[in-house]
């Protein structure tokens, strides 16, 4: 994935990333300003959450939505899910511009797609906003228990990149166990809490930092971490380094200050540019959990509640992150690529085997 030119036109940027189709979607009376990103349906409907967020401007908000969607379709591919990846991104304030309205105008928006999109929660969203989505369209997931949903997928979500980071320690240490490892965990939303939790059962030293200071406050009494300032993060000490807030946290700045043997976080899209900063990282001698692999947790999950796992088939499945983490490094080493580089190899040669199959066929 390469950093977009912000003055391309929308059909050259659809181009770039490949994706089959984009949605926007407005609607007066509700107020809502909403795009839905299809990038590919080759493994199955396209699958992913709906992001709400106060973008600095619509050119922001699709950057944000085509680089998410992509992502969503190598996350599900190599985690040998049958789905594609889709992503939607409704612009506006979280915390002041919610409404059922604006919920249930979006979810008819889902259900003109007829399938070929399904969306479930994430940042910004919760598993209420989708109750109101779900009243206007049944390609929704995240619903809560009560409903027959799985839930929130905040956990596994957690879970997964926690498999992702003992698997790293494995790889770098030979031994998994997480006792002692400083950890700096940066942002501490739903994900990063349960990270958080995770962390401190093994007896971590953790660090967190977030821009919600409530949260830190609580979190920090509650599991006996240090703070930092979010201005301090990438000059801080540590063995591992968990980005678990918004994406690109990788990138020319902030590399060069890392002082970490091991990035692995749930935050999407945290390499700026593929290419370029996964290599620094090579060259630094980071060795990095590509996100898309060890943030599938929650992806998992609502798979799961659309083909009827119950809560034990779903965490076995997520604990396989662990072993395909450890291949990927593995590979990594053995070619002398990057690690980003072997996830992407085996997610579209799993692509492209579905391709060839139903060419055969058709």
């Amino acid at each position: 994935m390469t950093i977009i030119n912000k003055e391309s036109s929308v059909l050259t940027l659809i181009e770039q990333f490949g994706h089959e189709q984009v949605v926007y979607c407005y609607d007066k009376d509700s107020g809502l300003r909403a795009i839905i990103a299809i990038h590919s349906t080759v493994l199955g409907p396209s699958l992913g959450g709906t992001r709400m967020w106060k973008y600095n401007n619509d050119s922001e908000a699709l950057t944000d939505v085509l680089r998410l969607s992509h992502g969503m379709t190598y996350k599900a591919s190599i985690t040998g899910l049958n789905l594609g990846g889709g992503k939607a991104v409704i612009i506006g304030d979280s915390k002041k511009d919610k409404t059922e309205a604006l919920f249930r105008k979006f979810g008819q928006f889902v259900d003109r797609l007829g399938g070929k999109y399904i969306t479930a929660e994430d940042v910004g969203t919760s598993t209420a906003d989708m109750v109101h989505v779900s009243k206007e369209t049944k390609f929704v997931t995240g619903l809560p228990e009560n409903m027959g949903g799985g839930g929130d997928p905040s956990p596994l979500t957690a879970y997964g990149v926690y498999m992702g980071m003992k698997a790293s320690a494995k790889f770098v240490w030979k031994d998994d166990s997480l006792e002692g490892k400083r950890v700096v965990v940066q942002g501490i939303g739903h994900v990063g809490e349960h990270l958080v939790q995770l962390l401190h059962n093994e007896k971590a030293d953790i660090v967190i930092t977030d821009i919600n200071s409530e949260n830190v406050k609580r979190i920090s009494e509650q599991y006996k971490t240090a703070v930092i300032n979010p201005d301090e993060v990438y000059t801080q000490k540590m063995d591992i380094y968990a980005p678990c807030a918004l994406g690109a946290t990788l990138n020319d700045t902030t590399i060069p200050m890392l002082q970490c043997k091991i990035v692995a976080g749930c935050a999407n899209n945290q390499l700026e540019d593929q290419q370029i900063h996964g290599t620094q990282l090579v060259e630094k001698g980071i060795i990095y959990a590509p996100d898309f692999l060890i943030n599938a947790g929650g992806l998992i999950s609502v798979y799961g509640e659309l083909n009827g796992w119950n809560k034990d088939q779903a965490v076995d499945r997520a604990s396989k992150i662990y072993d395909t983490t450890l291949d990927i490094l593995k590979l990594s080493e053995e070619k002398k690529i990057a690690s980003y580089l072997a996830a992407n190899q085996i997610a579209e040669e799993r692509i492209l085997q579905r391709k060839r199959d139903t060419e055969a066929v058709s």
